[in-house]
């Protein structure tokens, strides 16, 4: 039987990489998803929060009763621990452990103005149950959020062996799928950068300045991410469509990696 991949031991690994600067560029990057002053006063719910850092981001954004919720255990121990150091005194943010594939869980968190679930959903082994039970936590006129793995065909069922064998695989020998699938993914970026700085790790070096993210922790959570699930855009979009949002936003990739989507409940859909 394939294992789950430990999420919660990948977040606290890049948890001691968070700082002030990752924190603002939290916020950046949630202020462009989602508007500069679409998040103060709003209500916002994370759904598998992981470290914690764009909960704490809603936080210092204004948003109000932010609750966050993970499956791992230690992403909630961890997204705890960086409340305690970076959000002590507020009383309006609520950690613990919840699954998003249990809808009587869900159902009790009642309604939120802005719902985010990055990159998270593919991971449940369930994630058109798990799309659709967190569109019952949207207000009407909300938004939502999400991050889906990109469907490539052949490629994905090749992506998807290789993080089955990984979850397998025991201690050390992991290295055997890390050291190759190190080269597939990242050996082409070093190539692109020396022919054009000169500078093989400029991307790798720069790569935080995006979401705050650790190019290595996000290697190893490509890799070992299993269960995995993937979705062409289209798809989601229909999806969406059906269940009376609209789109606000895309970006959507041309390889492997996430299709990124903000929808908004259409207030007037019943």
């Amino acid at each position: 039987m394939t294992k789950h991949f430990e999420f919660g031991k990948n977040w606290k690994d890049y948890s001691s990489d968070i700082n002030d600067i990752r924190i603002t560029i939290a916020e950046e990057s949630l202020k462009e998803m989602l508007g500069a002053n679409n998040i103060s006063g709003k209500t916002f719910l994370d759904i598998g929060c992981g470290s914690g850092l764009f909960s704490l981001a809603a936080v210092r954004l204004g948003a109000k009763n932010v609750f966050s919720f993970d499956y791992d255990d230690d992403s909630v121990k961890i997204s705890t621990v960086l409340k305690e150091k970076y959000a002590c005194n507020t009383n309006t943010w609520k950690i613990e452990h919840g699954d998003v594939l249990d809808l009587n869980y869900l159902g009790k968190l009642g309604k939120y103005g802005i719902v985010y679930s990055w990159g998270v959903l593919h991971h449940t082994g369930d994630m058109w149950q798990a799309l659709e039970n967190v569109t019952v936590n949207v207000a009407d006129g909300g938004s939502i959020c999400i991050a889906i793995y990109n469907d490539q065909g052949k490629s994905s069922k090749y992506w998807r062996m290789v993080k089955k064998i990984y979850n397998v695989l025991p201690g050390v020998t992991k290295w055997l799928i890390l050291i190759p699938a190190f080269g597939r993914v990242w050996f082409p970026s070093f190539i692109k950068d020396f022919l054009k700085f000169g500078q093989p790790l400029a991307t790798w070096n720069l790569y935080w300045q995006e979401r705050g993210m650790s190019p290595w922790n996000d290697f190893i959570d490509w890799i070992g991410g299993y269960p995995f699930e993937v979705a062409k855009p289209e798809k989601v979009l229909e999806f969406f469509k059906r269940k009376g949002f609209v789109l606000k936003k895309s970006k959507i990739c041309s390889g492997y990696g996430c299709n990124e989507f903000v929808f908004t409940k259409n207030e007037y859909e019943k």
